[in-house]
């Protein structure tokens, strides 16, 4: 218990969370930008980018589930003061991050079209996405290697870089999406092409930093980071095995949610219109839910690292206290100023009046999600990933279904479909506390 007064006090937790939050911002951030950029542009260019971006990051995801394995790896052997093996899981995730970026590019080269043609019932919204993703896929391999140094960052708890990339990172897409997409100073004027653009651009500012600052600050030679010197096929199956899972269960979460849009799709311009500006917004509130998250993921793995398996349920209390208190504050804000954040992403009044029933919906959501986000983190922190999938997986199908019914079958408004969040958010949080409560998981080696 003084451990974990003295080593996870609130002061040490959220120095930890910040620069991840400021990190998550990153990419919520260029999906602000464009959102908010191009809802002045029109209805079917919002729509467009929103259903493109979804389709990008289902892909992402992927990356993101691999770079979560090596960054409860990492914690746990940082937590056992195994230094030197850090490097080692570190070099073995980069051939892995290699070969997964390599193909992730050339699977969206070649079928993007034919899905998005498949996927959105609109021709001139998928003409549009098509338009965006020709440029917006680059992004990916510069997407799959930043995950991996912020996997590498966050497990050793040094996130201070994540706020330089943040920083970066947003200065180059406002700017870029300023210039290209109306065409500013003696920029070519490129619409929704100009937004894809822009947010390739910064995705690759930020590694050229990650790598930069890899190089010049981290002690290098007391990780063992960058020798490839014991690089064996056989100390890839315990990363593989961990990171399987956690890949499979961002790519089946967000491809439930992407699958949630294609039902709102359905339901007509205005309801998608909607709820690409309330995307935006709620995953610009979530961003301490998430930050806070992957906190509770690291400082679980590492407790349980330095034999302190014991104190898991007090630390995840604590973290989940300060997370909604955050929270609070950003919903409270949606509360009072409904018209104010609507109109940042356009001046239509029918799209406004319509976003803001929606966005209540999202505040509630929020709190409830800040909940899940904290207990399922831990699940996946004590390094049975697996049954983290088998959680979310289970909880998804009753979301699908609840959203199939409401969008497509019942044609209830699209406040009533946004409910699902509520509904996933309440059982993937009551399912993490309960198997942490109940389940053997202290015993898992990794």
């Amino acid at each position: 218990m003084n451990h974990l007064k003295d080593s996870y006090n609130y002061k040490s937790i959220i120095s930890i969370a910040i620069p991840i939050m400021l990190g998550n911002i990153a990419q919520t951030l260029i999906t602000f930008v464009d959102t908010a950029f191009l809802g002045h542009v029109g209805r079917i260019e919002l729509a467009a980018a929103m259903m493109a971006g979804l389709y990008y990051y289902v892909f992402s995801t992927l990356a993101w589930g691999f770079s979560i394995g090596i960054q409860i790896i990492v914690a746990r052997r940082f937590g056992e003061k195994n230094l030197r093996e850090v490097g080692d899981v570190y070099d073995h995730g980069l051939l892995v991050v290699l070969l997964l970026s390599l193909l992730l590019f050339l699977f969206m080269h070649f079928t993007t079209d034919f899905f998005l043609s498949k996927i959105i019932s609109s021709a001139e919204i998928a003409a549009i996405a098509k338009e965006f993703m020709r440029f917006r896929h680059f992004g990916i391999i510069f997407v799959c290697f930043n995950f991996l140094f912020r996997s590498l960052y966050i497990g050793l708890s040094n996130t201070r870089i994540i706020t330089y990339t943040t920083i970066l990172m947003a200065i180059v897409n406002i700017f870029m999406d300023y210039c290209l997409i109306f065409g500013h100073f003696g920029f070519p004027q490129l619409g929704v092409a100009g937004a894809a653009i822009a947010s390739v651009l910064a995705e690759f500012s930020a590694l050229i930093f990650f790598i930069l600052y890899t190089f010049r600050k981290l002690p290098i030679k007391e990780y063992g980071i960058f020798s490839f010197q014991n690089i064996h096929l056989k100390k890839m199956n315990p990363i593989i095995s961990l990171s399987l899972p956690t890949m499979a269960q961002r790519l089946v979460s967000f491809g439930s949610w992407f699958l949630f849009f294609i039902f709102i799709e359905r339901m007509g311009e205005l309801s998608i219109s909607v709820s690409s500006i309330i995307r935006s917004i709620y995953m610009l509130i979530l961003v301490p839910a998430f930050a806070f998250g992957t906190t509770s993921n690291t400082l679980t793995s590492r407790l349980i690292g330095e034999g302190n398996a014991s104190d898991v349920g007090i630390l995840l209390k604590k973290i989940l206290g300060i997370s909604m208190g955050f929270e609070l504050i950003l919903v409270a804000g949606c509360l009072l100023f409904p018209v104010q954040i609507a109109s940042i992403y356009t001046d239509d009044p029918i799209l406004i009046q319509n976003t803001i029933p929606v966005l209540y919906i999202i505040a509630a959501a929020t709190l409830v999600q800040s909940w899940a986000a904290i207990y399922f983190e831990g699940v996946s922190g004590t390094g049975n990933t697996l049954t983290a999938f088998f959680i979310e997986s289970a909880i998804l199908i009753f979301y699908i279904s609840f959203t199939y019914l409401a969008a497509i079958v019942y044609h209830f408004p699209v406040q009533v479909v946004w409910c699902s969040e509520l509904l996933y958010g309440v059982l993937l949080a009551v399912a993490s506390m309960l198997y942490l409560h109940f389940a053997n998981w202290n015993k898992k080696s990794i």
